[in-house]
């Protein structure tokens, strides 16, 4: 049962927490007291918000008392400098030894390490508690302080401090899994100047520069990159393969490099063979292995230890590097079939038949430190419910081969023996938290072919810390361990473990477990059950809830697609009872009326709950009474019971989602911390999953509320209402392709496989009315301005120009035309007229899409003409725009053109016409050649046009003969059209119905980026399981150089604007769906405009900073005032970091004069 609501914090739309403040502004953090060891003892609404207030995202958020879970982005020297959110305490991993313990002991090594996460934390203790308990003689007269850090501890300041004077009185230095940046950063500037001194400096898979700091004896990782050795050779190649490939390598060379190398008598081979044992101590992971090595280290390379010289020390106790673990097995098992002929007899458990099959996918450390009762509570959690499992684990950070070898029929390898996979590390499947190869983990779970969830233990936070936190899940957490799984089609990002403030060790949250198990049995459910036997749940939305908008959603015609749906389910085999004949009497059958009001007599209702049937169902119904008294109370309800409208077809059922509740009150919404769902919202969920006994529910559409409802934003639990209302169903959910910032919202707040559909092409206003006599005006002058008409034409153009408003946007002189010269009119119909193809050329979305219903040819050439007009260096081979080619084909550059019709030059503003007309005229003679008699595009007439490329006149070319163009280089433009044509397949192939029957098959969904398929057309084909990006990874180099040419050109045109002086202060918003779309073109124009350059480090992660000098910016730094939408702020929360350490990098430059520096200046 789930636990009863104390309180309630505010979910978010945009990502942002109410409790928290929209800007960055300062919040406290309550710390708890430090503790010392000895080795004796212990001492989501605000997006809804939008429609009725004018975004509230970007207001303030009033001041509220101190709380734990406040978090606080900036302090003194760094953004982040108290950590974020997290506050353990460094001091309960020192471990000192008592007096009693050093008892005729002469000598203490002081031991200082650093990790990633807090598994090793136990198991070093345990080994040091070991040792200084052993007397003087076993000892070697050797007691050990030890004392660790957590990677993400050292943001903090005390906590740096801390551990640098630790670091400066140690004989040892240890550190692994270094992969963040700003923090390896630390830990050199930390490590590097005692590196001499230390007796010894170990650090394990991290990044290059860290691992540089390796000291043993003569042994450095620093030589080995320079000698020619045969290790040298070997690390080299191996970190060249990326991704997982090294530390796997690194694996095999552990396991045979130590045995040939202590045969070789000289001393760099002694210590290269040093420290391959200790990694094998250390990956070896247990108490036993790790105070061996403790021992190695100090009797090699601590002098005053030399009575270690006399100590016998074993042998390193080896585990399997992959393989599978039960916690009731009697060993690990390296072969699918010993470990089912174990299982299979076991006498504790019987299991059905054809009972599902749940893969685990666990991490090796957690298992050899002995810090696996998580994992033993989720395998018995599992199994408890009538499932099978075979938990999988891995020693690097390559999962692909292990799933490979164990999660295939042993009897068939072409089929899969688990029915879904449940990954436990919380990371991506190829490469951990370093070197992601998303490619490769989409092509090892393709051939799987199961859904993949990825639940979370928490890593960067406590337990407690998590719970009282609004926002839930640590940034940083988010950033390695939901984001980066989202890109492999990771599902469900559920807490599943939390971690001891005071011992570092993992423990069940068994609701939260429960949670996960039960939804990865449901997922495998949907590949055992029959098609016929199959419920599935649509869920149709209504917002506004009274303007009759029942069955609505983003850029789709959701009634013509559910039934297209519906047919598909039909064809498929689904129970779908009798269908209307067309889409308007389905919608009919569920509104009764096409302007249906929610909540009124025009729906159907489909089910009526009695009130003590709710209280029986709903488990958390008590909890909603606060806010809306005892059922039934007001909404969706005849005053006796709860009513769910909708209508069922066969076993298919599509429900109208009742709408939130606060639409009156939206400042309740904003600012109530107890809002909650009412129950008819809470009887709609409740009827879905427990008496419809739905096995999947498909949302219809951008957007519903579910995902809005409160809770944490990211990590929920049980008392979060989008994880009670969505309880174990699976959840499907058809969102628009353009916007992957809510998309992400609902995967990671309601569940959701989020897969997309195609929005409707953007296709030109055009002109009307007095806009249209307007250009018919400009036309004419263009003809007759040599005559002795061509002044009064002019004067024609300023009053007409004076009616339609443009005054407020072009130039235009208050006297006569007469009495300016013909350049100066030129200038003044050059400005009207490029003003008029700016109006004209705005896009605007044409249509309403239908699922699974490909474009038509207008739809197409829209689409495409707007593909053709960017240039792409970044794909393969770079390809130029079609601007920028038929400029060329005119000796002109294109942004010359550009910039003189911004200037109202007439000539170019008439060839920058052309150049538009023409390209639109080329990319539909192309389009023609693949349309069907209905208009629409045929997808085999695309494949054999791309089979005839060049067999034959090129369409592009008919057209381009009748224009100025007709010289346009052929070799760029056959590349430009080849692009298009893969395009244009993207574009009409069907994955949208065939992704959404393969996830109600219980297969996995390929995942794909969201975003504009005009910027990046790898969003398409359409149908794919929508993620955002890598936060860490943004902005592209790409979106740094074309921020380059926007940032040049509006500096160019206020400084025009300006009479010539550089604005000295520019303001920008930055949105969370924008910078997705263009991968952080908006961020990188922030930079540019300050003169800051954004730049990747070893691993592709953009966290570093180059100023660029006054010399190469030819122009002043602008001062930027940038407001943020709470989804750029909660999405990326590092490019917030990266933005405030840009801006202060421009201010704090001294030395350049306050009129090239306005950041400085202000």
């Amino acid at each position: 049962m789930k636990s009863q609501r104390v309180q309630r914090k505010m979910g978010t739309s945009c990502g942002s927490a109410v409790t928290s403040q929209t800007r960055m502004g300062r919040a406290r953090v309550c710390v708890p007291s430090s503790r010392r060891r000895t080795s004796q003892g212990s001492s989501s609404l605000q997006g809804l918000a939008r429609h009725v207030v004018a975004r509230a995202a970007m207001t303030e958020a009033p001041e509220r008392s101190p709380s734990p879970s406040r978090v606080d982005l900036r302090d003194e020297g760094s953004p982040t400098a108290n950590g974020l959110f997290t506050n353990t305490n460094p001091e309960c991993r020192r471990v000192v030894p008592s007096e009693k313990q050093m008892e005729g002991k002469t000598t203490t090594v002081k031991v200082v390490y650093v990790v990633l996460e807090a598994q090793y934390q136990a198991s070093l203790s345990e080994a040091v508690e070991k040792l200084n308990n052993r007397d003087a003689v076993t000892s070697g007269g050797v007691g050990v302080e030890i004392v660790g850090y957590l990677l993400e501890e050292l943001r903090d300041a005390k906590n740096y401090e801390e551990f640098k004077k630790d670091v400066e009185t140690a004989n040892v230095f240890i550190g692994s899994l270094i992969f963040i940046e700003e923090l390896a950063d630390k830990v050199i500037d930390a490590v590097q100047p005692q590196r001499e001194r230390l007796d010894a400096c170990l650090v394990f898979p991290s990044m290059p520069a860290v691992m540089r700091l390796n000291k043993l004896g003569s042994f450095s990782m620093a030589q080995l990159g320079q000698s020619k050795s045969v290790i040298s050779s070997f690390m080299k190649k191996k970190k060249q393969q990326g991704s997982g490939g090294f530390e796997e390598a690194m694996l095999k060379l552990v396991r045979t490099l130590p045995s040939v190398l202590k045969y070789l008598p000289s001393d760099k081979a002694q210590d290269a063979r040093n420290f391959m044992l200790s990694l094998q101590y250390w990956l070896g992971g247990s108490a036993d292995n790790l105070e061996n090595f403790l021992l190695t280290i100090a009797k090699a390379y601590v002098p005053e230890a030399s009575k270690l010289a006399s100590v016998q020390i074993a042998e390193p106790v080896v585990f399997p590097d992959a393989g599978i673990w039960h916690p009731l097995a009697p060993a690990m098992y390296e072969d699918l079939k010993e470990y089912l002929n174990w299982y299979d007899t076991r006498k504790d458990m019987t299991f059905e038949k054809d009972a599902p099959v749940v893969g685990l996918v666990l991490q090796r450390t957690h298992l050899v430190t002995g810090d696996e009762a998580h994992y033993a509570a989720t395998v018995m959690d599992l199994e408890a419910r009538g499932a099978k499992v075979v938990p999988i684990f891995a020693g690097g950070l390559d999962f692909s081969g292990p799933v490979k070898k164990f999660y295939f029929d042993p009897l068939n390898k072409d089929k899969s023996y688990v029915d879904c996979v449940v990954s436990l590390t919380g990371f991506a499947l190829v490469g951990g938290p370093a070197r992601q190869d998303h490619p490769k983990a989409i092509e090892t779970l393709k051939t799987l072919n199961v859904p993949y969830m990825v639940s979370l233990p928490l890593v960067f936070q406590t337990t407690e810390e998590w719970s009282d936190s609004s926002l839930g899940l640590h940034p940083v957490q988010v950033a390695l361990q939901v984001a980066l799984p989202e890109l492999d089609g990771g599902l469900e990002p559920i807490i599943f473990s939390g971690r001891d403030s005071r011992t570092g060790k993992s423990h069940a949250l068994h609701d939260r477990i429960e949670s996960v198990c039960s939804r990865a049995i449901k997922w495998a459910d949907l590949r055992k059950k029959q098609v016929k036997d199959k419920k599935v749940c649509i869920t149709v939305f209504s917002f506004p809830p009274d303007k009759g908008n029942v069955g609505t959603a983003a850029y789709l015609n959701v009634f013509g697609s559910i039934y297209k749906v519906l047919k598909g389910l039909q064809d498929d085999g689904y129970d779908v009872g009798q269908l209307p004949e067309t889409d308007k009497e389905l919608m009919e059958s569920v509104l009764n009326d096409t302007e249906a009001r929610y909540n009124s007599e025009d729906l159907n209702v489909a089910y009526k709950m009695s009130v003590p049937e709710y209280k029986k169902l709903c488990l958390y119904q008590e909890a909603l009474e606060e806010n809306w008294g005892p059922a039934p109370g007001t909404l969706n309800t005849n005053g006796e019971d709860l009513l769910v409208f909708g209508k069922e077809f066969g076993n298919v059922f599509i429900g109208v989602q009742p709408t939130f509740g606060y639409e009156g009150d939206p400042m309740r919404l904003l600012f109530s911390k107890s809002a909650s769902p009412h129950h008819g919202f809470a009887a709609y969920y409740t009827f879905v999953e427990h008496v419809f006994k739905a096995d999947a529910v498909l949302h219809f559409g951008t957007h519903g509320s579910l995902e809005f409802m409160p809770g944490k934003q990211v990590g929920m639990s049980d008392g979060c209402y989008p994880d009670s209302l969505i309880g174990s169903i699976p959840n499907l959910y058809y969102y628009a392709a353009n916007n992957p910032s809510e998309a992400t919202i609902a995967k990671r707040r309601s569940y959701a496989n989020t897969m997309s559909y195609l929005t409707p092409p953007a296709e030109n206003a055009g002109l009307y009315k007095g806009l249209k006599e307007l250009s018919e005006l400009v036309a004419s002058y263009q003809g007759l301005k040599s005559s002795n008409r061509g002044i009064a034409i002019v004067n024609s153009i300023i009053d007409k120009a004076i009616q339609c408003n443009l005054d407020r946007d072009v130039d235009l002189p208050e006297g006569d035309a007469k009495d300016i010269t013909e350049d100066e009119r030129d200038i003044v119909v050059g400005s009207v007229y490029k003003k008029l193809i700016e109006i004209e050329s705005r896009l605007l979305p044409c249509g309403l899409h239908v699922i699974g219903c490909p474009p038509s040819a207008e739809e197409a050439v829209a689409t495409l003409v707007n593909i053709a007009s960017i240039d792409r260096p970044e794909v393969e081979p770079p390809i130029l725009g079609l601007p920028t080619l038929l400029a060329k084909s005119v000796n002109r550059d294109i942004e010359e053109i550009y910039r003189n019709s911004d200037k109202g030059v007439l000539d170019d503003v008439n060839l920058l016409q052309d150049i538009t007309m023409a390209c639109r005229e080329a990319v539909t003679e192309f389009v023609n050649e693949s349309v069907a008699k209905d208009g629409r595009i045929d997808v085999a007439f695309v494949d054999i046009l791309g089979k005839l490329s060049g067999a034959k006149e090129d369409p592009w070319v008919r057209a381009l003969n009748k224009t100025a163009f007709k010289k346009a280089n052929k070799e760029e433009m056959e590349k430009v059209f080849n692009y298009l044509n893969f395009c244009l397949q993207q574009v009409v192939k069907d994955a949208e119905l065939d992704s959404l029957m393969k996830a109600l098959r219980g297969e996995y969904v390929e995942p794909g980026p969201g975003g504009d398929p005009i910027r990046n057309p790898d969003v398409l084909p359409t149908g794919k399981n929508i993620h955002a990006l890598d936060p860490q990874a943004i902005p592209t180099s790409a979106a740094v150089q074309s921020a380059q040419v926007v940032v040049e050109r509006l500096i160019e045109r206020q400084k025009l604007d300006n009479g010539g002086a550089y604005p000295e202060t520019i303001a920008l918003v930055l949105w969370g769906t924008d910078n997705i779309k263009t991968y952080g073109e908006s961020l990188a124009q922030v930079m540019l405009m300050v003169g800051v350059r954004p730049k990747p480090d070893a691993l592709g992660r953009v966290n570093k900073l180059e100023l660029i000098p006054l010399e190469e910016l030819g122009r002043p730094r602008i001062d930027v005032v940038v407001n943020c939408s709470g989804v750029f702020r909660d999405l990326f929360v590092n490019q917030m970091n990266l933005l405030d350490r840009a801006i202060k990098l421009a201010a704090e430059q001294e030395d350049e004069p306050l009129e090239m520096n306005f950041v400085r200046k202000h």
